[in-house]
């Protein structure tokens, strides 16, 4: 069953399973998706819990396996339809409609991370070449199977619908820079203290600071028009960042940020105007103020006007096409 079920000659696959009859303390799940959990300390809980299990590979699987039968579905969570394929079809390019998962996509609200309009990204569709034909997510079980019939696809061999913990933010904590460690997800509140710029291959980067430190941030180019928004920031705008940490050089890798307060962006217009001559005073030289070459007036205030921002406060997210599983669209938050 192994050899004809799992690919385990896959280098991206650790399989494992786990059987047990007491569920693990709901930590357990909490650990494994705001951390760091070792395969030793995963052994030793399922040996202390009796529980039957068998990894594959490097084991990895295990502590999978392990926080899920820990997680509470009570606390927050979706719904996923899974629609299934007929086994000849394995391994081969799907047929589903782009323009079905549209009009599915507008008919039931319920349902979200369905289809990227701008990137032109169906997200109801797998990359990998697995059983599953589509996913459909959703906060309304009953929606679910009706949006399933609007599917225009290949002949579905079976569905179920899951009960699971996508888009429920569970993986983020909220902290201050000082704790952050990597591989964790968090909520971080900073003033920007560098203006965002881009790097080669098309990724934006800024850096955020508060009273126990200062760390950098990450929009990269998967995010696409995302990166537009972050572009608008200024140093001084109070930014609250939602993310995942990369661990060298420690980064925040965006998935949502919400801006909390934009400060007023000037420009300067002109020198300013002597008063007693009437005339455009020149500068003294950098951060030095101005002077009139005909009556050595001085002044520190050059004309300015404030610039339009074209951003406001409020929540952003990434599009469809780079929302991690368990991120918690804006559409559902309450």
């Amino acid at each position: 069953m192994l050899n004809l079920y799992a690919r385990i000659d896959d280098e991206k696959t650790n399989p494992g399973f786990v059987l047990m009859k007491k569920r693990p303390d709901y930590n357990t799940y909490k650990k494994a998706v705001q951390g760091v959990v070792t395969l030793e300390t995963t052994k030793e809980l399922l040996d202390s819990l009796d529980a039957y299990y068998k990894g594959y590979k490097n084991c990895r699987g295990l502590i999978g396996a392990t926080a899920s039968i820990a997680w509470i579905s009570k606390n927050d969570y979706t719904n996923e339809l899974i629609a299934y394929r007929k086994e000849e079809k394995w391994g081969s390019k799907r047929y589903v409609d782009d323009e079905s998962t549209k009009k599915m996509d507008r008919t039931y609200p319920s349902t979200f991370d369905n289809y990227d309009y701008k990137n032109k990204h169906n997200r109801i569709v797998p990359n990998s070449p697995c059983p599953v034909l589509f996913g459909i997510r959703g906060t309304d079980e009953k929606d679910l199977v009706n949006a399933k019939k609007i599917i225009k696809s290949e002949k579905i061999e079976s569905w179920l619908i899951f009960k699971t913990n996508q888009a429920s933010d569970d993986h983020l904590q909220k902290t201050t820079i000082n704790k952050i460690k990597p591989y964790q997800s968090v909520i971080v509140e900073g003033i920007l203290t560098k203006t965002p710029y881009t790097k080669k291959g098309g990724h934006v980067f800024f850096k955020i600071k508060n009273s126990t430190g200062e760390i950098d941030c990450a929009a990269y180019e998967p995010t696409k028009n995302f990166r537009e928004i972050i572009r608008e920031l200024i140093i001084g705008d109070l930014v609250e960042v939602y993310g995942g940490i990369r661990k060298e050089p420690l980064t925040i890798n965006i998935e949502k940020i919400k801006i909390k307060n934009l400060v007023i962006k000037e420009e300067k217009v002109e020198n300013p105007v002597c008063l007693k001559c009437g005339k455009h005073m020149k500068s003294i030289g950098a951060n030095q103020g101005y002077r009139c070459i005909k009556c050595g007036e001085k002044s520190n205030k050059p004309k300015i006007k404030k610039i339009k921002r074209n951003i406001k406060t409020g929540f952003y997210e990434v599009p469809v096409c780079a929302r991690r599983h368990l991120s918690k669209p804006l559409k559902i938050m309450r």
